[in-house]
C-alpha cells in the first residue's frame, strides 16, 4: 500500500523573494487557483507581517481556493503571529508557520543568544499560534547545520506544544543528500512522540541538491515536502515541485504517491515563468523546452524504434501534447482561447480576450507559428496598459559604417513627447532618447536579451535592471523587434519608480 507525501508549495512565498519576480495580488491569485488544479495539499501564501501586499494577497489567495490548506509565514514573534491570523481569517483551512533559527552559526550571530533560550521561545512561538489555529508548522531554520542532538531536542519540545509539522530546512543548500537523510532519520529514532506530528523538508538548491536531499528526506520518513514551481527561490532556488512529482511517479516501486496531476505541470510552469518574468533554462528537468528533444542521431535512431529507449517519462504525463492546435495568422479566437486554457489562463471578460487576440493576430502577422510562450507574453501584455509612461512610437535608423539615431513617442499620462538622440548602436540611440524625455537620474545595470526559440521572426525577451535613487528596479520587454523590446523594458523600470515609493 502506498503512503501519502504532502506538497507544500512556497511559490508565492519563498519563490517570490527571486529579485524582481514581486506579483501583484491579482496575479498571486491566478498562481494560487492554478495550484490548487494541479493539486498541491499546502499553499503557503506569504508573511503577512512583512508588508500590506502581502497581508492583503493572503487574505484573497484564502478566498480564492476552496480545498488546500492556506499557510502564512511568521517569525517566532507574537505580533508576527496575531497579523498571520488575522490575514487568515477567510481561509477554509489555516496553517500558521512559526519558527526560528537553531543552528550555532544563527543563535550566535544572528540571535546573540543561546540555546536554551532560542528553545524556549520556540515553544512560546507553538504554543502563542496555537491559540488561533489548530494547525501550526514549527521551522527549525538553518536545520542544515545544526547539531542533531539539540535539533532533536527542539523537535521534541515543540511536537509536545503542539507543532502538527515540524520542518526541518536546509536553509543554506550545504546539507549532501546522505547526510541530510541521516538527519531525518536521526529525528524519526530519537524524538518521542514524533509520530504526533509530519516532518518536512525545505531544501535549497545553492550547491545544486535541493532535490536529492528532498528525495533523501522522504526516504528516511518525511512525508511532507516544501516545493516551488520551476525551483525558483532565494539564491540558487529551492526544491522543484515538477522533479519530486515526476521523480516518484516514475519510481512507483518506492511506494510513495502525491495528490499533484502531472498533466498540469507544463501549463503551471510556464504560467509561473511568465508572470513572474523569469525564463526555464532550456535544459530544466520536467519542464525545459528541450526535456523532451532529441538531437543526436543515435538517440533520434532509438526513440523512432521505440520511445522507452531514451524516455523513461510520456511527455503527455507532464502536460506536453505533441498534437496540440498550432496557432497561426489563421486562426479565430477560439483556437487562441483554447489554448491560453490550456496554459492557465481562463478570460471571463470577452473584452479582454479581445485585445489579446488583436495583439495575437499583429504577432501572427510577422511569425510563421505563434508558441505557448509567445501566447504567454500576450496574456501578460494588458498589465502594462495602466502604467502612466507607455512608448508611442520608435523610429530607429542603423547600419553599418553609420552611426545610430533613433526618434522615440513617448505617452505619459496623456500627454505626448517626442525626442531622438544619436548612440552607440540602437538600443543604445533609443535609451538616450527616452532619458532626454524622463529627466531622471538612472543608471541601466543588466540588460539581458533571450529569444524563445531559435528563428529570426521570433520573440526577443529583455530583462533589465536600472538603478534610480539608490534603488534597484527590474524591468521586462517582448517584442518581435528586440530594440523596442529594449525600450519597453526600460519603460517597466521606469514605472516602479513611483509605484515603489
Amino acid at each position: 500500500m502506498s503512503e501519502r507525501l504532502f506538497v507544500f508549495d512556497t511559490t508565492l512565498r519563498d519563490g517570490e523573494q527571486v529579485p524582481g519576480c514581486q506579483l501583484n495580488t491579482v496575479e498571486k491569485i491566478q498562481v494560487a487557483r492554478q495550484l490548487e488544479q494541479l493539486g498541491v495539499d499546502v499553499i503557503e501564501a506569504g508573511f503577512p507581517v512583512s508588508s500590506p501586499g502581502d497581508f492583503n494577497s493572503v487574505i484573497e489567495i484564502s478566498k480564492a481556493v476552496t480545498w488546500p490548506t492556506i499557510c502564512a509565514l511568521t517569525r517566532a514573534v507574537e505580533k508576527d503571529i496575531d497579523v498571520a491570523a488575522d490575514a487568515l481569517s477567510y481561509a477554509r483551512h489555516k496553517r500558521i508557520h512559526t519558527g526560528i533559527g537553531t543552528s550555532d552559526e544563527h543563535i550566535q550571530y544572528k540571535f546573540n543568544s543561546n540555546r536554551e533560550e532560542i528553545l524556549e521561545r520556540a515553544v512560546a512561538a507553538v504554543k502563542y499560534a496555537k491559540r488561533y489555529v489548530e494547525d501550526v508548522e514549527f521551522y527549525a531554520e538553518d536545520a542544515g547545520r545544526t547539531d542533531n542532538e539539540y535539533l532533536a531536542r527542539v523537535v521534541e519540545a515543540v511536537i509536545k506544544a503542539g507543532a502538527t509539522v515540524v520542518n526541518i530546512p536546509d536553509t543554506t543548500g550545504y546539507c549532501l543528500p546522505e547526510e541530510y537523510g541521516r538527519k531525518i532519520k536521526y529525528l524519526m529514532e530519537h524524538v518521542d512522540h514524533i509520530d504526533r506530528a509530519i516532518i518536512s523538508t525545505h531544501c535549497h538548491n545553492d550547491l545544486g541538491m535541493a532535490t536529492a536531499n528532498t528525495l533523501s528526506g522522504v526516504q528516511n520518513g518525511a512525508r511532507q515536502v516544501e516545493v516551488t514551481v520551476n525551483g525558483i527561490g532565494e539564491r540558487a532556488g529551492n526544491t522543484a515541485l515538477e522533479e519530486i512529482a515526476m521523480i516518484l511517479k516514475c519510481h512507483r516501486q518506492m511506494g510513495i504517491e502525491t495528490n499533484i496531476n502531472t498533466r498540469r505541470i507544463s501549463a503551471t510552469s510556464r504560467m509561473v515563468s511568465s508572470l513572474m518574468n523569469m525564463p526555464v533554462q532550456a535544459n530544466k528537468a520536467i519542464v525545459g523546452r528541450n526535456a523532451f528533444a532529441h538531437s543526436s542521431g543515435i538517440h533520434q535512431d532509438g526513440v523512432l524504434k521505440n520511445v522507452s529507449t531514451y524516455e523513461i517519462m510520456d511527455p503527455k504525463d507532464v502536460g506536453v501534447d505533441d498534437t496540440s492546435i498550432v496557432l497561426t495568422a489563421r486562426s479565430g479566437r477560439a483556437a487562441l482561447k483554447h489554448r491560453l486554457s490550456v496554459l492557465g489562463i481562463d478570460y471571463d471578460d470577452p473584452g479582454k480576450l479581445d485585445k489579446v487576440y488583436e495583439r495575437f493576430l499583429r504577432l501572427a502577422d510577422k511569425k510563421k507559428e505563434v508558441t505557448d510562450d509567445d501566447v504567454l507574453m500576450l496574456a501578460g501584455a494588458d498589465r502594462k496598459d495602466s502604467h502612466a509612461i507607455k512608448l508611442d512610437f520608435l523610429q530607429v535608423t542603423t547600419g553599418m559604417g553609420v552611426r545610430s539615431v533613433a526618434s522615440i513617442g513617448i505617452d505619459i499620462s496623456g500627454q505626448k513627447f517626442e525626442e531622438a538622440s544619436t548612440g552607440n548602436g540602437p538600443v543604445d540611440a533609443a535609451i538616450k532618447a527616452l532619458k532626454k524625455i524622463i529627466l531622471k537620474q538612472m543608471t541601466l545595470r543588466e540588460f539581458t536579451i533571450q529569444a524563445i526559440n531559435k528563428g529570426s521572426d521570433d520573440v526577443g525577451k529583455v530583462h533589465m535592471q536600472v538603478e534610480h535613487d539608490g534603488h534597484l528596479y527590474y524591468g521586462f520587454g517582448a517584442n518581435t523587434d528586440i530594440v523596442t523590446a529594449s525600450v519597453d523594458a526600460y519603460i517597466d523600470c521606469i514605472n516602479k519608480f513611483k509605484t515603489a515609493g
